[in-house]
């Protein structure tokens, strides 16, 4: 197997272990890019975790519940309208500070704690 083939195996593999913790973010709390790239290993994953967010397999999964650390919403542009993702979190009880980004106090979720 070429070197390309096998980065993209292990990328392949990352994205599903990525899937896999998104799956399990409960409703009313969301977690960071960051805080599912370092549960799975990779402190300074956190690019990677979005990359994978955005080939994430159909509608299944509750990828608006993943934010940046901010909890700032920064993956609008991948939602069918630009405000779908802040209407499902607000539906699921997410409430956002005066400023637009979420209350991270409230509704931080961290994986494996």
């Amino acid at each position: 197997m070429s070197p390309k083939g096998k980065r993209g195996t292990m990328a392949s593999e990352f994205f599903e272990k990525v899937w896999d913790v998104v799956a399990e973010i409960p409703m009313g709390k969301v977690t960071t890019y960051g805080h599912i790239a370092a549960f799975l290993g990779n402190k300074r994953g956190a690019r990677t975790v979005g990359w994978a967010m955005k080939a994430a397999p159909g509608p299944h999964l509750p990828c608006h519940r993943v934010v940046n650390r901010k909890g700032e919403l920064t993956a609008r542009n991948r939602f069918a309208t630009p405000h779908l993702m802040e209407e499902r979190l607000r539906s699921e009880g997410i409430t956002f500070k005066p400023d637009g980004c979420i209350d991270m106090k409230a509704h931080l979720w961290v994986p494996g704690e």
